[in-house]
């Protein structure tokens, strides 16, 4: 790309904005820690000193390194996908690495983001997002049910609203049924269905399953035994079913287990295998998961997503119960494989809708698309300016998006 201007020329200034940022005076209160960001013969070391932040003259404990071409298009004023979040690049970009203590890159993991996305702030001003949407939760309706799952009861809490057919709409890996929370307020969308969501078991309220705290771990025959143990206890005819991330693999995988239960599945950000979003942080006592887990996610999600949205999703990641995302990511890194399955499921019987974020890096569109060539009949979009937590990122930018795929399945036009 031709030449940009990065904050490798002026570190005095892009430190200096660092000591003065509200949030990293948070982040960084009880953190000592020195790093890196460097790019060729570029090189920027930052101290942080519970909470003081200033330029860096020791031995760093950890680097980030990139080309000078990827850091110029992470700096950019729009940085376009797997350029927008150093993990993202770390993801896809070639020659993007963390050298060093990794352990003390995940500790100190909000503190380097943050930072990072200061040096951008510093060249073009603060992100413009999004309008903030209006959420009413006043419309929702919460209550348990007693479901089982391999052979156990467990009291699962659901969240319903609206009237109509139903929509069943299932959360991410360490998260809950709050996701749901913005379809539950569109007025037009519950006025021709009934959205209903719940948490997985030692997800959000619902209760555990047997076995020690943090030994959760989420398996493909699990994850589809509770859906239709749920289908059960509520009584519902046939929802369409509706998810993204790891609930948008198992809603291909519901397509292809049990299509008679369901009059369709609109999967999001899926596709028959997604490798290499197992992390050994997610599970180590040394890291705090509380910050590490959301900002292992926070970059999957769209530059120009409202405010609000992004922070609730990252509030939500941070209240996950002990092992409740790692073993999730067990299930949709890992356990779940539909390479075999994904060429008979029965469209005719269950159509699939799948669309993916343009912004996500883990399942990036192509995965997506290439998924639903093998799937006969099934039709697949990607959305613009989204990223990989579409339902809950961005409410006005996805809603067109969720109608299209409705009408597609012979629902009522929203």
């Amino acid at each position: 790309m031709t030449a940009t201007r990065t904050p490798f020329s002026d570190a005095p200034a892009w430190v200096h904005r660092c000591a003065t940022d509200p949030e990293l005076q948070v982040a960084g209160r009880d953190a000592a820690v020195t790093f890196a960001v460097r790019s060729d013969g570029a090189r920027v070391v930052v101290t942080c000193d519970r909470g003081r932040f200033a330029l860096g003259s020791g031995t760093p404990e950890f680097e980030l390194a990139a080309t000078p071409d990827a850091w110029a298009r992470f700096f950019a004023p729009d940085p376009q996908p797997c350029h927008h979040h150093f993990l993202a690049m770390r993801m896809r970009v070639p020659g993007t690495l963390v050298e060093g203590d990794e352990r003390a890159y995940a500790q100190h993991a909000r503190i380097v983001h943050r930072v990072l996305a200061l040096g951008r702030e510093l060249l073009h001003g603060p992100p413009a997002p999004d309008p903030d949407p209006e959420i009413d939760r006043s419309r929702i309706s919460e209550r348990y049910v007693t479901a089982e799952v391999e052979g156990s009861p467990v009291d699962l809490h659901v969240a319903t609203a609206g009237t109509g057919t139903p929509l069943l709409v299932l959360h991410t890996a360490g998260a809950d049924s709050r996701q749901a929370h913005a379809l539950m307020s569109d007025a037009a969308l519950t006025a021709r269905h009934e959205v209903i969501a719940f948490d997985l078991p030692g997800h959000g309220s619902s209760g555990r399953l047997p076995g020690p705290i943090g030994s959760w771990t989420l398996t493909t025959s699990r994850y589809g035994d509770t859906i239709l143990a749920v289908v059960r206890a509520l009584g519902l005819d046939r929802p369409i079913l509706l998810g993204a991330s790891m609930a948008g693999e198992v809603c291909l995988e519901m397509a292809y287990r049990a299509p008679e239960a369901f009059r369709g599945v609109i999967a999001c950000e899926a596709s028959e295998k997604v490798p290499g979003r197992t992390t050994p942080w997610a599970r180590d006592p040394r890291v705090d998961t509380a910050t590490f887990v959301p900002e292992w996610i926070a970059g999957l999600i769209a530059p120009r997503s409202p405010r609000s949205c992004r922070e609730d999703i990252l509030w939500t990641y941070s209240q996950g119960g002990a092992g409740a995302f790692a073993g999730d990511i067990d299930f949709y890194s890992g356990d779940w494989d539909g390479t075999e399955k994904v060429p008979h499921i029965d469209t005719a019987t269950c159509p699939v809708v799948m669309m993916t974020g343009e912004y996500d890096y883990s399942c990036t569109p192509r995965m997506s698309e290439q998924t639903a060539t093998r799937i006969p009949g099934a039709v697949f979009w990607e959305m613009p300016g989204l990223g990989h937590f579409p339902i809950c990122e961005n409410p006005a930018a996805f809603a067109p998006h969720l109608a299209r795929a409705l009408q597609h399945l012979g629902g009522p036009r929203d």
